[in-house]
């Protein structure tokens, strides 16, 4: 998974690509290089497992974070720009909502709702131009040739552009598998997911759950393949400087139970669809990111092809039991061990040992 950070200048977007990817690099100002990290997606259940089995590898799932500039006009001129947004999988777009006199926003004010429909605008503007484009080189082509393709896809687009000429990003428009398919090539900014982070004061660490709450069911109502998170960046980069055996207790003193990291990975999963099954032995445990509802066959495609073309069954088991029973002698003694064939639905924390020809 990639997910693109974005937003405006000073709302602590570098910093948060810096504390969830430990990249430690100076930006010039004014430079439009995307920077990239990868954040290991922090998971309990491995830990156990790892404990049980002792193995000399332990892989964490990852997502990989992509620091971009300040989203502008100018920009989003620059095609390696665009093309290091397009290639993403979603935005997470950060909202200043703390105030801090040392750092002047660009706009004078703190106001996150007007910062996000800035970028939001940007967005689809950026679109707009892409699908004019199109519909010219559509209507030249279809006066040449008769192509009931060509007349689908300017029938699509066409909708797409009174969207966006409404200021309607394209991830709220409703589309059949069938244009879903057709749009996907162009990669249109304004169709990714986005989840919005809420960049909160210290003041209102100990809000965080409220303030999420609030604009979930207040100004972020309704929009489609949106989520909403909120993190302090203040107290992550202090999190990210203490030993891990003291940041719980850290952040207990702030009423929170996860991290900042933790947050805005489980809003990325949700948002994207996917969810991570395990598998575990002497040596690895290891975990996996696959689409929810995913069957068996396809779950075993993700560690290996010949899997998912050879597949013969999976011995399932939840995470927990696994545990609780010292390992798989003791859950196949309890009859908690199954046999899965291809069509089986995968949970998130199963473990899996599969079966291939």
């Amino acid at each position: 998974m990639k997910t693109a950070i974005i937003g405006l200048p000073m709302v602590g977007k570098t910093s948060l690509f810096t504390i969830l990817t430990g990249v430690h690099q100076e930006t010039r100002i004014g430079s439009t290089a995307a920077r990239t990290g990868v954040a290991k997606v922090p998971d309990p259940r491995l830990d156990a497992l790892a404990r049980l089995f002792e193995p000399p590898k332990i892989t964490y799932a990852t997502v990989e974070y992509v620091d971009m500039p300040a989203i502008s006009k100018e920009n989003l001129r620059d095609p390696a720009y665009v093309a290091s947004l397009r290639v993403v999988d979603a935005f997470a777009q950060v909202l200043r909502l703390f105030e801090d006199e040392t750092i002047p926003h660009e706009k004078g004010s703190i106001d996150p709702m007007r910062d996000l429909e800035d970028v939001e605008t940007e967005l689809i503007l950026s679109d707009l131009v892409v699908v004019e484009k199109r519909l010219e080189r559509l209507e030249k082509d279809r006066k040449k040739v008769k192509n009931p393709e060509l007349d689908h896809e300017f029938e699509l687009l066409e909708k797409c552009k009174a969207a966006l000429e409404q200021n309607q990003p394209l991830r709220q428009m409703a589309l059949d598998a069938e244009g879903e398919k057709r749009i996907r090539g162009f990669q249109f900014l304004s169709q990714k997911p986005m989840l919005y982070v809420l960049n909160l004061g210290e003041a209102d660490a100990g809000k965080l759950h409220q303030r999420e709450q609030e604009f979930r069911q207040g100004p972020l109502a309704g929009r489609a393949q949106t989520a909403v998170t909120a993190v302090c960046g203040k107290i992550e980069a202090e999190l990210a400087e203490l030993p891990a055996e003291e940041q719980r207790d850290y952040l207990a003193s702030y009423g929170l139970t996860e991290s900042g990291l933790e947050r805005l990975i489980s809003a990325t999963y949700s948002l994207l669809g996917v969810m991570s099954f395990l598998t575990a032995g002497e040596t690895e445990v290891r975990a996996w990111t696959i689409p929810t509802q995913s069957p068996a066959a396809k779950a075993a495609g993700a560690i290996h092809s010949d899997f998912e073309k050879k597949f013969i069954r999976a011995e399932v088991v939840n995470w927990k039991n696994l545990i609780d029973l010292g390992g798989y002698p003791g859950v196949r003694e309890k009859g908690l061990l199954r046999l899965e064939g291809k069509e089986y639905i995968v949970k998130d924390g199963d473990v899996l040992v599969i079966r291939h020809g």
